[in-house]
C-alpha cells in the first residue's frame, strides 16, 4: 500500500450463467394414462359366479362374467369362468386358481364365501388366508382382482327368527375377512350391501338365492366401475335393460320351491341350526 493514500474497494456481484449440466427445468405436468383395454377376463367362485338365476332360452346360464366380458369387449378365448356351484374359499384357492393363473387375465372377479357362512366348519382365519393368496398370486402375473363382500342376505331369503341372526352373523364374519385382506393387499372390492337395488325382490330369481337377470347386471356395473376405478376401458357399459333370459311363470315358482327350495332349505339349516343355537344361548347369557 503506498504511503499515507487509501484504497477503495468496490465489491461487484456477478450473476453467473447457470451450468447446462446441473441445471433443472421445471418439471412439465404429467399426462394423465389412458385407459387400457382388458382384453381377458376370468371369473371364479360359486353359483353366482356360474350365472345361476340368469337362464338362457336355449338352456345353461348367461350371468355377470359375459356381461363383463362385452362390456370390456374381451374376445370368447380371452374368456375364462371355472367356477361352480357350490364352491367355497378353499375351492377357488385349490380348484379355480391354477387355471386362472394360467390364462393370465387383465382382470379377475371373485364371487365366493357365501356357502362358507352355511357350513358348521366355518374358519375365518383359513378362509383369511385363501383369499389373500388368490389375489397375491393373481396380482403376481399381473391381474387385477376384484372381490365381492355381501349384503344381508336374510333380509332377501325369509328364514326363521334364529337362523337370521345366525346367518347375519356369519356374513357379518365373512366380511370382516374380505375387508381384512382387501384393505391390507389393497385391492378394489365391490360392496353388494351398498349396490342399488340389493334388496329389491326384482334383483333376485326364483330361488331368493341368486340375482335375477336385472340382478347379474346390477353386479356387473358394479365390477365395471372398479374395473374402470382400476384403468381399464369400458367401451360397452352394461345395459339394464333386460333382454334375452328366459322368464318364469308362477307354476316354475311354485315347482322351485317345492323341489328345490325347501330341501335345500333343510339341508343347510342342518348345518346351520347348531349355529343358530349358539347364537341364541350367547344372546341369552348376555342379558342375564
Amino acid at each position: 500500500m503506498p504511503d499515507g493514500q487509501g484504497v477503495t474497494v468496490v465489491s461487484v456481484e456477478v450473476t453467473q450463467e447457470p451450468d447446462p449440466l446441473y441445471s433443472v427445468s421445471p418439471a412439465e405436468p404429467a399426462e394423465p394414462e389412458s385407459p387400457r383395454q382388458a382384453r381377458r377376463l376370468v371369473v371364479l367362485g360359486d353359483s353366482t359366479a356360474v350365472g345361476l338365476g340368469d337362464p338362457l332360452p336355449g338352456g345353461g346360464w348367461r350371468g355377470v362374467g359375459p356381461l363383463v366380458a362385452d362390456a370390456l369387449g374381451v374376445e370368447p378365448d380371452g374368456y375364462l369362468n371355472p367356477s361352480f356351484p357350490g364352491a367355497r374359499m378353499r375351492c377357488v384357492r385349490t380348484d379355480q386358481l391354477p387355471a386362472a393363473l394360467e390364462h393370465r387375465a387383465d382382470v379377475a372377479l371373485v364371487v365366493v364365501g357365501m356357502n362358507d357362512t352355511l357350513r358348521s366348519d366355518f374358519d375365518a382365519v383359513a378362509m383369511a388366508g385363501d383369499l389373500a393368496a388368490v389375489i397375491t398370486e393373481l396380482n403376481a402375473v399381473g391381474t387385477t382382482v376384484i372381490p365381492v363382500r355381501f349384503h344381508d342376505h336374510g333380509r332377501v331369503f325369509r328364514l326363521p327368527a334364529s337362523l337370521r341372526r345366525a346367518l347375519s352373523s356369519r356374513i357379518g364374519e365373512l366380511n370382516d375377512v374380505i375387508d381384512g385382506v382387501v384393505t391390507r393387499l389393497g385391492a378394489p372390492c365391490v360392496d353388494l350391501h351398498s349396490l342399488p337395488g340389493a334388496y329389491e325382490l326384482a334383483t333376485w330369481s326364483v330361488d331368493r338365492l341368486h340375482p335375477s337377470e336385472l340382478g347379474h347386471r346390477l353386479l356387473a356395473t358394479g365390477f365395471t366401475e372398479r374395473i374402470a376405478d382400476a384403468g381399464f376401458e369400458i367401451p360397452e357399459p352394461v345395459s339394464m335393460t333386460c333382454s334375452g333370459g328366459a322368464s318364469h311363470g308362477t307354476a316354475e315358482h311354485v315347482g322351485w320351491l317345492i323341489i328345490k327350495g325347501i330341501p335345500w332349505l333343510w339341508r343347510r339349516g342342518r348345518d346351520l341350526v347348531p349355529y343358530a343355537v349358539s347364537i341364541m344361548w350367547r344372546s341369552v347369557r348376555t342379558s342375564r
